[in-house]
């Protein structure tokens, strides 16, 4: 796993996570893209654990994605199997995780005020935390995506899933957006990726 892991992670990090994985019944696993999650973490019915990531991630939120389901591992460790999955337990046992990385040998000097803010309070997702998202995104390799909240009003832009929308007037957190075919109002995060369309 080793070798496997530092094609993916910061160089300086590896072996802090490396100690993290000294365990057993711990397995992790890289993933081709999946487009609802960046990783996730379950018990197995064996009753080993696992820990699957996406390997499309830049090294920054590859890191930051390893150490939420770790923390996942701990808490379920820790404290059992009946507590909330990003509850007050898990939020603790990431913040203690994450902290040994918040620091400029790991991550790059602009991402480590976001980060510090983040891990105030961290959520189940890093992406409902619009400044990190986009900045971590500058790291992503370069593609067509752009996020809703660039997004000019009444533009149409395409989800993964191959569903056109149009972009409409922003609520308190949340962009209010019209499936084309079938007029149905949704609900977008402000960095949900997605494909700007010239005509529609």
């Amino acid at each position: 796993m080793q070798n496997k892991l530092q094609e993916y992670i910061p160089n300086k990090a590896l072996l802090k996570v490396l100690k993290l994985l000294e365990h057993d019944n711990l397995v992790v696993k890289i993933k081709n893209e999946r487009k609802t999650r960046h990783g996730d973490y379950k018990r197995l019915p064996n009753g080993k654990h696992q820990i699957t990531i996406n390997s499309n991630l830049n090294e920054y939120r590859f890191l930051i994605t390893l150490l939420h389901e770790i923390a996942h591992f701990e808490a379920y460790s820790n404290y059992g199997r009946f507590i909330k999955p990003h509850g007050v337990e898990w939020k603790r046992t990431f913040q203690h995780l994450m902290l040994p990385f918040l620091n400029p040998d790991i991550f790059p000097n602009e991402l480590l005020p976001l980060l510090a803010k983040h891990f105030k309070n961290p959520k189940a997702s890093s992406d409902t935390d619009t400044s990190l998202a986009y900045a971590l995104k500058q790291f992503d390799e370069p593609n067509n995506k752009t996020f809703i909240f660039e997004v000019p009003l009444g533009q149409s832009f395409k989800l993964y899933n191959g569903k056109v929308y149009k972009r409409g007037e922003k609520r308190t957190k949340r962009f209010e957006c019209v499936e084309v075919k079938t007029g149905r109002l949704y609900l977008f995060n402000p960095n949900a990726e997605v494909e700007l369309l010239k005509e529609y």
